[in-house]
């Protein structure tokens, strides 16, 4: 059985307890990280140098980083619906994968760090407004993405990219501060709902 390592609380680990209920999937999770056993010891670096989760064991085969374990467990189950085999469909799927990974989270680190995790290391008001207004900017972006396609980030069909964005866009609504009405991401969020992964480990009050 797949191995999940990784406390449910965690936007990274929740992307792949989702995508194990969309497959469907079985798996034994171990909590692991802040407030759970620790990542920072030595047998724990040997499954991941960065101590960090989540990580999966599929027997003797260990994965780190969230949405390289996405797109490999959806290749190992062979489903194309939720990343393509067509070289330019998957690209556009991970494409946007890469801009939640990079461009998304670099742009939420300040303010979400300073008024949800109320980090003392986070104590720069300007620069957490800054932080929220550039991460609206990205969530614009996002939004004529979807006006665009009318349905999923990639296309008309749910895929793996709207697991990762979808979780970031329920991060983006639990932070509080200011934000733009943005019509096509609420209605594909509203989507997202209707799927009981989401509900489960996505829109689940967790931010």
């Amino acid at each position: 059985m797949l191995q999940l390592y990784g406390k449910s609380s965690s936007i990274n680990v929740r992307k792949v307890l989702w995508l194990c209920d969309e497959l469907p999937l079985a798996y034994e999770q171990h909590a692991y990280g802040s407030g759970f056993a620790p990542v920072d010891t030595e047998p724990f670096r040997r499954l991941n140098p960065n101590a960090q989760v989540p990580v999966i064991r599929d027997g003797d085969f260990v994965l780190w980083e969230s949405n390289t374990i996405c797109r490999y467990l959806a290749a190992r189950e062979r489903r194309a619906d939720l990343l393509p085999d067509d070289p330019r469909e998957r690209a556009q799927v991970e494409q946007w994968m890469d801009w939640q990974a990079t461009d998304l989270n670099t742009a939420w680190r300040y303010v979400f760090m300073a008024r949800v995790r109320r980090s003392p290391a986070y104590p720069d008001a300007v620069a957490a407004e800054a932080s929220l207004a550039q991460w609206n900017g990205l969530m614009a972006i996002l939004d004529a993405q979807l006006a665009r396609t009318g349905a999923y980030v990639a296309g008309p069909a749910f895929g793996l990219a709207d697991i990762v964005l979808g979780l970031s866009t329920q991060r983006w609504r639990m932070t509080p501060g200011d934000k733009p009405a943005l019509a096509a991401v609420e209605a594909w969020f509203a989507r997202l709902c209707e799927r009981p992964g989401f509900r489960r480990h996505g829109c689940n009050g967790e931010p």
